[in-house]
C-alpha cells in the first residue's frame, strides 16, 4: 500500500512537473525595429512575462535597413519569427508567401478592440477584407524647418513647390566665408525609406499615380523637380543619394540642413537639440495637390508560429492602453488607443498640430505585392542613379511603371 502511495505520489509529481514544463515552454520570437536609442522593450517584456508566466518573449531589434530583406529570407528559410512589427507595403508580399495568420476572429473577441482609434483596422485591412495586422502606432509625415534660419533670412514657410524651391535656394549658403556651402536648404533621404520625400513632391501632382500614372507628364515633372533640386539647384547635401534616417536627422540637428521631411517620432529629439529653433508644417502643395505618407506600423502573427495564441497575447498586449503609451514613448510615434491618445502630452503642440493638419491628405502606398520591391530596391536604386545623373527622370519613372505593370 505504501509503495502504491509512493508510486502515485511520484506519478502526480511527474505529471505536475510535465504540466509546469509545458506551461513554461511557450516561447514567442518577436522581431522589431527601433531607430531611437531609448528602448522600452525589456520593460514591456518583463511586464508581459509577469502577467503571463507561461510565456517567454525573445525580442530582437533588427536594423531597419535590412529589416524586410532579413524577414523575407527567414520566411523562405523556414526560420521566421513568431510575430513581428510590419508595415502595410509588405502585407501583399507576406500574404503571397502564406506567411500571415488571420487575426480577425481574435481581434473580434479582444476586449481591447473598442479602445482602438476609429478607422485604423479599416486602413490596415488586406484586400480580401481580413485583418492580418494589429495597429501599434501611427504618424503622418510633415515638413521640419529651422525657424531660426527662416527668421534670420526673413523667409516664410513654403506652402507650394515653387515656394519650396525658392526658400531652399535662399537657405543654401556659405556661412563661414570659406567658399564652400555649409548649409543646405533641404535634407533629402536618397537611401532606403526616402520614397516618402520623393512622393510628397511628386505624387501630389494631378495625373501622377504610382500604379498607373508614373509615365505621365505630371509624374515625370515631379521626379525631375526632385532631381533638379539636387543637380541644378544644389539645395541637397552632396551625400543625399545615400543618406538615410540617421543622416537626415543628424544634419538637421547640426544645422547642416534647414528643412527635411519626417514625422512626430523625431520631434522630441529635435526639441532637445534645438528648442524653439525647430518647427513644423504640412508638406508643400505641388502640382495642384498634397500628398504625404500615413506612417503605419502594426504587428502580425506568422502562420508558422508554434504557439499562435501566445503570439497573439503578446502583440495585443503591445496595443493595449498603458503598454501602448510605453511603446510609443520610445518610438516617438502616436498611440493607437483612445485612452492613451486622450492623455497624450509627450510631444509639443506644434508637431501634433502639423500631424493633424496633414491627415486629410495622408496616404498609404498601394496594397500590392510590387510595393515591397518598390520600397526596398526599385525606388532607392533608381533614385540614386537619377540623382547621380546615370539615368534621367523619365528613365526612373519608367522603371517604376514597369514594376507595377500588370
Amino acid at each position: 500500500m505504501m509503495n502504491t502511495t509512493i508510486r502515485l505520489g511520484l506519478t502526480a509529481s511527474i505529471l505536475a512537473l510535465a504540466a509546469s514544463a509545458a506551461s513554461a515552454d511557450s516561447t514567442v520570437r518577436f522581431w522589431y525595429h527601433f531607430d531611437n536609442a531609448d528602448n522600452p522593450m525589456d520593460a514591456l517584456v518583463a511586464a508581459f512575462e509577469e502577467a503571463n508566466p507561461g510565456i517567454t518573449i525573445e525580442a530582437e531589434n533588427v536594423p531597419w535597413n535590412s529589416y524586410y530583406d532579413t524577414l523575407y529570407t527567414s520566411i523562405v528559410g523556414g526560420n521566421a519569427p513568431d510575430a513581428a512589427m510590419v508595415k502595410m507595403f509588405a502585407q501583399p508580399r507576406l500574404l503571397e508567401m502564406g506567411a500571415l495568420e488571420p487575426l480577425g476572429e481574435r481581434i473580434g473577441a479582444w476586449e481591447g478592440k473598442a479602445d482602438l482609434l476609429d478607422n485604423l483596422l479599416d486602413l490596415t485591412a488586406a484586400a480580401d477584407g481580413e485583418n492580418y495586422y494589429l495597429p501599434v502606432q501611427y504618424v503622418a509625415l510633415y515638413l521640419y524647418y529651422r525657424a531660426d534660419m527662416f527668421d534670420e533670412l526673413g523667409l516664410g514657410v513654403p506652402s507650394t513647390c515653387d515656394e519650396f524651391r525658392e526658400v531652399a535656394k535662399a537657405l543654401t549658403r556659405d556661412t563661414n566665408g570659406d567658399g564652400q556651402m555649409d548649409v543646405y536648404g533641404f535634407g533629402f533621404r536618397g537611401g532606403k525609406g526616402g520614397h516618402d520625400h520623393w512622393a510628397s513632391l511628386t505624387l501630389s501632382r494631378e495625373g501622377a499615380d504610382l500604379v498607373s500614372g508614373m509615365e505621365s507628364e505630371a509624374a515625370v515633372a515631379g521626379t525631375k523637380f526632385v532631381v533638379d533640386l539636387f543637380r541644378e539647384d544644389g539645395v541637397f547635401p552632396p551625400s543625399a543619394p545615400n543618406d538615410g534616417f540617421q543622416e537626415i536627422i543628424g544634419a538637421f540637428k547640426a544645422g547642416t540642413t534647414a528643412m527635411t521631411i519626417h514625422h512626430i517620432g523625431s520631434a522630441n529629439g529635435m526639441v532637445e537639440a534645438l528648442g524653439d529653433k525647430v518647427s513644423a508644417a504640412p508638406v508643400p502643395e505641388c502640382g495642384g495637390g498634397h500628398w504625404t505618407a500615413f506612417g503605419d506600423e502594426s504587428t502580425a502573427v506568422f502562420s508558422t508560429a508554434e504557439d499562435k495564441d501566445a503570439a497573439w497575447k503578446w502583440i495585443s498586449f503591445l496595443s493595449t492602453a498603458g503598454n501602448n503609451t510605453m511603446f510609443n514613448e520610445a518610438t516617438g510615434q502616436l498611440p493607437v488607443t483612445k485612452t492613451d491618445s486622450a492623455g497624450w502630452s509627450l510631444h509639443p503642440e506644434r508637431f501634433v498640430t502639423a500631424t493633424m493638419d496633414s491627415l486629410p491628405f495622408a496616404n498609404l502606398l498601394p496594397n500590392r505585392s510590387e510595393t515591397s520591391d518598390f520600397v526596398n530596391t526599385v525606388w532607392p536604386v533608381a533614385m540614386q542613379r537619377a540623382l547621380t545623373g546615370e539615368i534621367a527622370a523619365e528613365d526612373m519613372n519608367a522603371e517604376i511603371a514597369e514594376l507595377f505593370a500588370e
